[in-house]
């Protein structure tokens, strides 16, 4: 593992594994989620704005990635209603979409994001598949780990499903009682399952969140992807490195 400036490389003698976020590390999904988030939110605050008689911004890729980008689904609407100072009541699991409670709109979300999906599918980034070629080539283990409840699915449907010997996604985390990112669980999580000792591995991570995670984890290694901008955020939030593809990473 290297830190510090120069190109990018996983030394095999030092870094036992490496951990990938799913959405915009892995797959190119980070936009449909943004798509998905806008259309939920933009809508929500359209109708409080007229309720009010007032006016609301509208949801913007910062608001992305500072309030929901990366977290549970959950956390990410608590997060930005909070920042916007609108309340909205937990209500219950079994709310349908169309109710206007957290639980409610975070199956709206999902099926606003099922929608995207179908409509423009999904494909893996080739600069970390080949990566990942690369590490199991050298005897470095990968997972994958996404706080999305549909990563089986995305991942499948992207043919990476294949590539991890461990994967933790939304499902597996909340059935181990894992807390979301910016806490350290799932990163851990994986890193346990692995049998490899957090400092002995690396994280690619491309959310202000997961860094602050994999930071939190004490992780050999934190590699902040900033595939379309954001690297300050992601070296403020205590990436090692920060890197806009994998495209020169090398393994020996």
């Amino acid at each position: 593992e290297q830190a510090g400036d120069g190109a990018l490389h996983f030394d095999a003698a030092g870094c036992r594994a490496v951990i990938f976020d799913m959405d915009g590390v892995i797959t190119d999904t980070a936009d449909l989620h943004f798509a998905a988030w806008k259309a939920l939110f933009d809508a929500l605050l359209h109708e409080r704005a007229r309720e009010s008689g007032g006016s609301a911004s509208p949801f913007t890729e910062a608001d992305y990635r500072t309030y929901v980008d990366g977290k549970p689904r959950i956390d990410g609407l608590r997060s930005f209603l909070s920042a916007r100072g609108i309340h909205v009541p937990d209500g219950t699991r079994d709310d349908p979409p169309e109710a206007t409670t957290i639980h409610g709109l975070a199956k709206r979300k999902n099926a606003l994001f099922q929608a995207c999906l179908a409509r423009h599918g999904v494909t893996p980034f080739k600069d970390t598949v080949a990566l990942i070629e690369r590490l199991k080539a050298a005897g470095i283990r990968v997972a994958a780990i996404s706080s999305s409840r549909n990563a089986e699915h995305v991942l499948k449907a992207s043919a990476t499903w294949d590539l991890f010997e461990v994967v933790v996604d939304g499902n597996r985390a909340a059935a181990a009682g894992l807390e979301g990112k910016p806490a350290p669980d799932i990163f851990l999580h994986a890193a346990a399952a692995l049998g490899v000792d957090p400092a002995a591995a690396a994280v690619v991570e491309d959310a202000v969140s997961g860094v602050e995670a994999a930071r939190a984890g004490g992780f050999g290694l934190v590699i902040g992807l900033a595939r379309h901008g954001g690297e300050q955020g992601l070296r403020d939030a205590g990436a090692d490195r920060v890197v806009p593809d994998l495209l020169d990473a090398t393994v020996g």
